[in-house]
């Protein structure tokens, strides 16, 4: 794949991205990309299920590939440059996988796992958990790079994961439905309600984990605050 450049100022992005072939290779290695992080995470959850069919952290995982108008929207945002290597150095996210898992802690267990992996390199860890959006947004997200070996070379691809509770998987499904709906314009009193809506979710998310903590044999942890919780390490 080849990384063009603009030959005159009047190459526009938009211009750039109709080059359809360049930009189907280009993808193709963020495809790969997704589907190798997809059996890392498989792997993980099917040995966790095995080790403990009512315990595994994972609840299920979903993916998705940025429709190339959207990579070249977020390319204009962050000022790249018309040409492929401007772009993958600055658009991260263009592969993604989403992590669901049961409870909070869970949910930093699977981060210390993927940590852990030897060939995946964490680029960056925001932890939208222990310190929320102003909208109540929360959710663990990583940038990770790993290997996709190639016939003749290999690409490191970089593929964005995010590890949510069921609980914030549901809070932010709705939050994407209301702004998919008002754009930029929402009404302040549906942003006041999602806050306090996510600031009852965190409390059904800490006493779902203390029943969970007593079904299992284990006392109950008086004034759990899932903030002290801290991911195993970070870049």
């Amino acid at each position: 794949m080849t990384d063009l450049s603009p030959e005159a100022p009047s190459l526009t992005m938009a211009d750039f991205f109709e080059l359809s072939d360049e930009l189907n290779g280009f993808l193709l290695m963020y495809r790969f990309g997704l589907e190798e992080m997809l059996t890392k995470v498989n792997i993980l959850r099917d040995e966790l299920s095995h080790a403990d069919p009512s315990g595994c952290p994972i609840e299920h995982v979903s993916h998705r590939l940025k429709h190339p108008k959207s990579v070249a929207e977020k390319a204009e945002r962050l000022g790249c440059l018309p040409s492929f290597a401007d772009v993958r150095s600055k658009v991260w996210d263009i592969a993604g996988i989403r992590i669901v898992c049961s409870f909070v802690t869970d949910a930093y267990h699977v981060l210390g796992m993927l940590q852990r992996q030897p060939d995946l390199t964490v680029v960056t860890v925001k932890d939208y958990i222990a310190e929320p959006k102003s909208s109540g947004y929360k959710s663990l997200h990583l940038i990770v790079e790993l290997p996709v070996f190639l016939s003749e070379r290999t690409e490191m691809v970089r593929v964005e994961v995010q590890i949510r509770t069921v609980a914030m998987d549901f809070w932010a499904s709705l939050e994407h439905k209301i702004y998919y709906k008002y754009r930029t314009d929402v009404p302040q009193r549906l942003r006041d309600d999602l806050v306090a809506i996510a600031e009852a979710t965190d409390r059904l998310d800490q006493q779902m984990e203390q029943l969970h903590l007593e079904s299992r044999g284990h006392a109950p942890l008086p004034g759990l605050d899932h903030r002290s919780v801290r991911p195993l390490s970070e870049p």
